[in-house]
């Protein structure tokens, strides 16, 4: 069960023939009236991107271009997990665990994995580098899907440290956002022996009700604006929960279904831009909504927000003061004061670029902060 077993990526020509002939073939719904965004993905829009996936967009060559990265498949806990691991040329490189995200995969950090194992090819001081470590979450990608309830962040942050010890690593950062973001701190509960510090991109310090009575004039208005933001758009924490089987079986069967979910999402997280190709390059885009079709994931993929909200394990980061936190992108002053509560803040900048994929968005920045965070903890 120890066994790590290389993997690499090879698409069915039959699935891709498949893709693009239910694309070709979709039936589009009449543009409702409104303006831009305001009632959901705009039809022509979809139109043209469903377009470019099936007459430009490249998968092969995309294919390629991850099957670069050393993939593999290990067993854990009766699940089989893949993994990117990618060693550093520099002697001493830290091992960094890195989860991405939902509706997200390992391609999230394609574009961070370079500088960070490699900073000398990429005119970094290679003093410090890391070996990478990417696992897919079970249900995503190519790792496989939870197969009863209870499945819960604790549990994949434990098969995360069962994972780092397989590979030998005594001593390593753990970093993530968003899903990541749940995840990377539990690995430090779970093995607070051997984990260096955790990065998050953000989600940490966030208030809740509880929080209202003890909050100033000034908390209170930062709350206020906090939540006409976090109540934006589709609540896919409350689709997810109610009925993910429903919303599986058309994202499934459809990829129209699926590229309009899929851009609703983006475009909400990268609230600061008008459109979300305007800060994740496009084919970036479709090479992570691509792995979604092929490995019919959107159902599998589901479970953090059925399983987590149900039992109330999924409510904000679990707190951690057993190793050092550093963020990407700190938050409000009340944010940091209810982050000081729980965890042992160490770095907390003010002013990093982006929106909510970071990593996809700004990788040169996500990088810089990373090694800034860990360059005071080896």
């Amino acid at each position: 069960m120890s066994t790590i077993r290389p993997f690499r990526i090879d698409i069915p020509q039959a699935d891709i023939d498949d893709l693009h002939e239910r694309l070709s073939r979709a039936r589009w719904a009449a543009q409702l009236p409104g303006e831009g965004w305001e009632r959901g993905v705009p039809t022509e829009y979809l139109r043209e991107l469903a377009h470019y996936w099936v007459n430009e967009f490249d998968w092969r060559a995309q294919e390629s271009a991850l099957n670069v990265f050393p993939q593999f498949v290990t067993e854990i806990d009766g699940l089989d997990v893949h993994f990117v691991h990618v060693r550093s040329p520099e002697p001493d490189a830290v091992p960094l665990l890195l989860t991405h995200g939902w509706p997200n995969s390992f391609v999230e950090f394609t574009r961070t994995i370079g500088p960070l194992t490699d900073p000398r090819a990429h005119g970094l001081d290679p003093a410090l580098a890391f070996d990478v470590v990417i696992p897919s979450v079970p249900g995503f990608a190519f790792s496989a899907a939870p197969r009863e309830p209870g499945m819960t962040t604790a549990r994949v942050a434990a098969m995360w440290a069962t994972l780092m010890d397989r590979l030998g690593y005594e001593r390593y950062g753990t970093q993530g956002g968003d899903l990541g973001a749940y995840v990377a701190p539990e690995v430090a509960l779970a093995a607070p022996e051997h984990v260096i510090g955790v990065h998050l991109d953000g989600g940490i310090g966030m208030p809740t009700e509880a929080d209202v009575p003890t909050m100033t004039a000034e908390d209170l208005a930062q709350w206020a604006e906090m939540q006409q933001w976090m109540t934006g758009g589709v609540n896919h924490h409350e689709i997810l929960k109610a009925a993910p089987q429903t919303f599986a079986l058309g994202w499934n069967d459809s990829p129209v279904a699926l590229l309009s979910w899929m851009m609703q999402k983006f475009q909400e997280f990268a609230f600061m831009a008008d459109l979300a190709e305007d800060v994740i390059d496009r084919d970036h885009l479709l090479t992570n909504i691509s792995l979604y079709w092929f490995t019919q994931t959107t159902g599998t993929s589901s479970w953090p927000m059925y399983d987590g909200l149900r039992d109330g394990s999924f409510g904000w980061p679990t707190d951690q003061n057993l190793v050092p936190t550093g963020v990407y992108g700190g938050g409000s002053p009340l944010m940091r004061k209810l982050a000081d509560r729980g965890n042992k803040i160490t770095h907390w900048p003010s002013g990093n670029p982006g929106n909510h994929f970071v990593a996809m968005e700004e990788p040169a920045a996500h990088v810089a902060d990373i090694r800034t965070f860990f360059a005071e903890l080896r």
